[in-house]
C-alpha cells in the first residue's frame, strides 16, 4: 500500500526534509537537524505540518450525547468554542486513543492520533447504534498545521481578523485566514504557546508559504516529527504507543483529570471506577539521568536487584541539556527524589524520580 501524503509533500521534499513513514503517512522527521528546530520553537517559532492527525466531525441532534457515551471526559458541558482533552477507552479501561474534542457552533470535532484514526473510526461505527449522529472524516479534505513558540501569535495575527490573544487556552474560533474559512485553536503539543490551524486542503500551501516567508526573519523554522517528540517529552505530554496503549489505564498514566465517572456511561467505566484508587497500580513518572546517555523505550528501571519499572520515552533535552525519560514504575518507587538506576545496553545509569513536567514555559500575560 502506498503512503499517504499531506498537501505539502512537494514543499517538504523541495526544502530538504528527510521524509519517513509515520503511521502510513510520508512525513518530515527533520529538515536541518532536531536541535535547531527544537530551539526555534522554544525561542521564537516553529511551523509543523500535522495534517496526518485525524479530524472527525460530528453533527446531528445526538452528537454531544454520542460523544459523552464514547469518551471519558464530559462533552455535554462544553461551551461553544471550548476544547477538552479526553480519552477513548476499551471495555477493560485500556486507552484506545487520547483525543481533543471541540465544541463548534454547528458541530463537534475530534482530533485523533494518525496511528489510531482507522481504529477509532471503526470503534465509533461499532458504538453509534441508537444515536442520531452524522460522522464525517475530514482528514484528507482538510489540512492542519501547528504554529508553536513565543512569537506564534504575533506571526499569525496579520492573517486573521480576530484578536488571537483573546482566544483562551484550549479554545477555538471559526474565522477567516488569508480571507479563506478556517479554524484557529489555542492548542499544541510542544509545551509552548501557539496555535493549531485547520483549513481546506486547497488552501494549505498558500497559508504555509505565507507563514514561512513572514516568519523566517523572526527566527521561524519548519519543524519535523523529531523535534515534536523532544518538545512534547520535555513538557511530559504522553505519546500514544509509548506512554499510552490499550493495556494502560488513565489513572496509571496520570490522566485522572480527563476521566469523569459520576453520572456517565462509557466503555470501561465500571472497571475504571474500581481501579481508580488501586494502590498497586504503576505510575507514570519522570526521571533525570545523571549522565548523558539516553534511556530508550523498553529500558528497565532498577533499585538494587529489584526491577521496579520500564522506560516509555527518553531523550537528551536540548532545553535543559540533560538526559530525561518517562517511565512506569511500581507505586513504592514513584516518590519524587527516589534514586533508581536505568539499564541501558547492559550498563546501569543513575537516575532520580522527578516531578513532571520537566519543562514549563515562562508565563506571560496575554
Amino acid at each position: 500500500m502506498s503512503l499517504l501524503r499531506t498537501p505539502l509533500y512537494d514543499w517538504h521534499a523541495s526544502h530538504g526534509a528527510r521524509l519517513v513513514d509515520f503511521a502510513g503517512w510520508e512525513m518530515p522527521v527533520q529538515y536541518s537537524s532536531i536541535v535547531p528546530e527544537h530551539k526555534a520553537v522554544r525561542g521564537a517559532c516553529g511551523l509543523f505540518d500535522i495534517a496526518h492527525m485525524g479530524r472527525l466531525r460530528f453533527t446531528g441532534p445526538d452528537a454531544a450525547r454520542f460523544l459523552d457515551h464514547l469518551l471519558t471526559n464530559d462533552v455535554s458541558s462544553l461551551a461553544v468554542g471550548q476544547i477538552r482533552y479526553s480519552l477513548v477507552t476499551n471495555d477493560t479501561g485500556g486507552i484506545l486513543d487520547d483525543v481533543l474534542v471541540y465544541r463548534l457552533p454547528q458541530s463537534h470535532m475530534l482530533v485523533v492520533n494518525a496511528s489510531n484514526r482507522l481504529k477509532i473510526v471503526d470503534w465509533i461505527e461499532n458504538h453509534r447504534s441508537g444515536f442520531d449522529v452524522v460522522i464525517e472524516d475530514l482528514t484528507l479534505s482538510h489540512f492542519m498545521l501547528a504554529l508553536q513558540g513565543p512569537r506564534a501569535l504575533e506571526l499569525l495575527q496579520p492573517l486573521v481578523p480576530v484578536e488571537l490573544s483573546q482566544i483562551r487556552y484550549y479554545h477555538a474560533v471559526e474565522t477567516t485566514i488569508l480571507s479563506r474559512p478556517g479554524l484557529v485553536s489555542r492548542t499544541g503539543y510542544t509545551g509552548e504557546d501557539g496555535v493549531e490551524v485547520i483549513v481546506p486542503a486547497a488552501d494549505a500551501l498558500a497559508l504555509w508559504t505565507t507563514l514561512f516567508d513572514q516568519g523566517t526573519p523572526i527566527g521561524l523554522l519548519p519543524c519535523g516529527l523529531g523535534c515534536r517528540d523532544t518538545l512534547r517529552l520535555e513538557a511530559a505530554m504522553p505519546l500514544y504507543g509509548h506512554e499510552l496503549n490499550e493495556s494502560i489505564d488513565p489513572f496509571s498514566a496520570g490522566l485522572a483529570f480527563a476521566v469523569k465517572l459520576e453520572g456517565r456511561e462509557f466503555p470501561g467505566r465500571d472497571i475504571l471506577a474500581a481501579r481508580q484508587h488501586d494502590p498497586q497500580r504503576r505510575k507514570r513518572v519522570g526521571l533525570k539521568l545523571a549522565g548523558r546517555r539516553i534511556a530508550r523505550e523498553g529500558a528497565t528501571v532498577w533499585i538494587g536487584i529489584q526491577k521496579v519499572g520500564d522506560i516509555t520515552s527518553g531523550t537528551f533535552s536540548p532545553t535543559l541539556e540533560q538526559s530525561l525519560a518517562m517511565a512506569y514504575v511500581d507505586p513504592g518507587s514513584a516518590v519524587e527524589g527516589t534514586a533508581v538506576e536505568v539499564e541501558i545496553r547492559g550498563q546501569r545509569e543513575s537516575a532520580t524520580v522527578v516531578k513532571l513536567p520537566f519543562y514549563r514555559r515562562p508565563v506571560t500575560k496575554c
